[in-house]
């Protein structure tokens, strides 16, 4: 072990940052684990905004955001979290504008917001359309002005659990090369969703799930795993982000034909139905032969130069640079792609997990507030108000408890493993595997879904999973071994697929994100009102059930 603290973060986007920083603040030694350098984390990639009820723009309240987040969720949301987020959000808001969060004004002075999907009232609060890597900015400066310890290039690998607690972190150094272990009085994770399971993705290449499976490999429960948000508007044909805020400014969706086909599914709220009604009208619209070359359209040119270059500036840039079109001009080729994890590893509303010392935040966590489906603008506000709720609850407990303990054990068992992984001298490379894993899950459990694809896609992710047990890695040194990294990687995202697609399988209806139209097209509120709960078992997966938590709105048909 070569270091102890009181709290340890492990990852450094804007949900671990904003971990660390309370936790310092509430009077805890704090240090962060990142495999990236903190400002490279995927939450800088968010670009439309981040949700509170200020009402700048309209009539707003946190009862009409909470509303509107339960409504969302297709009733899957916890609705005591929901409320607890919806409040707290405004004042988070308030804080980061005071750290220097430079964010998009009205003539007044107020804060700017604009509409996002399914949302009651204009209540994303923006900067431009690059928020994410504003706010990362400013949380970076907060780190550094409390000169909190950082381990950067720090791979974490696996949770240590000693006497019923969580204790540390097993990591691979990066930079020098060798195991590390890390001690802590309690662990804050926040290390970010798993998109990269699926080939057309927003995510960044670092997005594999990492502190999903070291929490499931440590014995504890994920939630509603089977529920991935498809992002409508992802780039044709790199699937980079184009962010809903170019909805929210008036954007159109239209077809080959210049049809704008959302008053055929959404004929009150068009382009801003939430986002898994807009994903289900795009993908069917290309099915049936109404897109080109796999993808719709994203047709901006009626908003005039002025607003585009002054609001969505990023968006034309990006549009410009991966596929050649100024959407002053011409149209954006667009069409779905995986986004955003709903589920994951299940925590309460400060973040405590089951096991003593663990807490959870940001998208690697299930809390739930997003239920089966997630609105547009509500991940980020998450990763301020849970990352805070964590960071100063994980603290609390640090400072009540004096000892970590890592036996010599666990150091000795993970180096065993590492050694036998890198002594291997021949099998199967993991990028092939990786791309088979990522080009099934986008056929098998993609937008919708078909009993017969989910049954394959188990059997393919188990085939994949005995081939990982001879993966090659052919980088036998110690420094900067992103061979061996990614082989573990792997490992870590054909785990949690087989956990999404289990629980999607025994999920038999159609709610939020999970689109069964072939044989359960309805909602089933008496048989499947609950969160699925899934463990891992000597190796494979055990699938349960958990009730949902309702305050006051009881579940109704959604309707856009």
């Amino acid at each position: 072990m070569i270091a102890k603290h009181d709290v340890l973060v492990v990852g450094a986007g804007c949900a671990g940052m904003r971990a660390a920083i309370e936790a310092h603040d509430a009077g805890a030694d704090v240090a962060m684990i990142s495999k990236l350098h903190p400002t490279r984390s995927h939450s800088g990639a968010a670009e439309g905004g981040i949700n509170a009820a200020l009402g700048n723009a309209a009539e707003d309240s946190p009862e009409i955001h909470a509303f509107d987040t339960v409504k969302g969720s297709d009733y899957l949301g916890d609705q005591d979290s929901i409320e607890i987020f919806c409040a707290e959000a405004p004042g988070d808001i308030i804080q980061l504008e005071h750290w220097g969060a430079v964010f998009s004004r009205r003539a007044d002075g107020k804060l700017a917001q604009r509409p996002f999907g399914a949302a009651g009232s204009p209540r994303t609060v923006y900067a431009a359309d690059i928020t994410g890597h504003v706010l990362i900015q400013v949380l970076w400066e907060q780190v550094c002005k409390r000169e909190i310890t950082v381990y950067e290039e720090f791979f974490a690998w696996q949770l240590v659990v000693n006497d019923g607690r969580c204790q540390g972190v097993i990591c691979w150094d990066l930079l020098r090369g060798g195991l590390k272990t890390l001690g802590g009085k309690t662990i804050v994770m926040a290390t970010g969703g798993a998109g990269r399971q699926y080939r057309a993705t927003t995510n960044a290449y670092a997005c594999t799930g990492d502190g999903m499976a070291m929490a499931l490999h440590a014995g504890l429960p994920l939630k509603d795993m089977e529920f991935m948000q498809f992002h409508p508007t992802t780039l044709y044909p790199s699937g980079v982000l184009i962010t809903e805020g170019c909805r929210g400014e008036g954007g159109y969706l239209i077809n080959k034909d210049g049809e704008r086909f959302m008053k055929r599914y959404a004929p009150n709220a068009l382009e801003l139905a939430s986002r898994d009604v807009v994903s289900r009208s795009e993908q069917t619209e290309i099915d049936e032969g109404r897109g080109v070359n796999g993808s719709v359209f994203l047709d901006l040119r009626h908003l005039g130069a002025e607003r585009i270059l002054e609001r969505l500036p990023g968006s034309r840039e990006l549009a410009m640079t991966f596929a050649g079109v100024d959407p002053i001009y011409d149209p954006i080729p667009v069409r779905p792609g995986a986004h955003y994890h709903m589920g994951g590893i299940a925590t309460d509303s400060d973040g405590a997990t089951e096991l003593d010392g663990l807490y959870a935040a940001g998208e690697c966590a299930c809390v739930s507030i997003h239920g089966a489906n997630r609105l547009g603008g509500n991940s980020l506000m998450e990763t301020i108000t849970f990352g805070r709720r964590a960071g100063r609850a994980a603290a609390e407990w640090a400072l009540s408890h004096t000892t970590v303990e890592v036996p010599e054990s666990a150091e000795r068992d993970a180096e065993r493993e590492l050694r036998e992984l890198l002594s291997r001298e021949e099998g199967e490379r993991p990028w092939k595997l990786r791309e088979e894993l990522g080009q099934s899950m986008l056929e098998n459990f993609g937008v919708f879904r078909r009993e017969e694809g989910m049954a394959r896609q188990i059997e393919i992710i188990q085939g994949l999973r005995e081939r990982y047990r001879n993966v090659y890695v052919e980088d036998k040194g110690h420094v900067f071994n992103s061979d061996l990294t990614q082989a573990i990687e792997l490992g870590n995202m054909l785990d949690t697929a087989l956990c999404m697609v289990t629980a999607g399988l025994a999920r038999k209806e159609s709610r939020g994100a999970h689109s069964r139209p072939y044989d359960y097209p309805n909602r089933d509120d008496e048989n499947f009102l609950h969160h699925s709960i899934t463990r891992w078992r000597d190796g494979e997966v055990e699938l349960s059930t958990a009730p949902v938590r309702m305050t006051k709105w009881e579940p109704q048909e959604r309707k856009y």
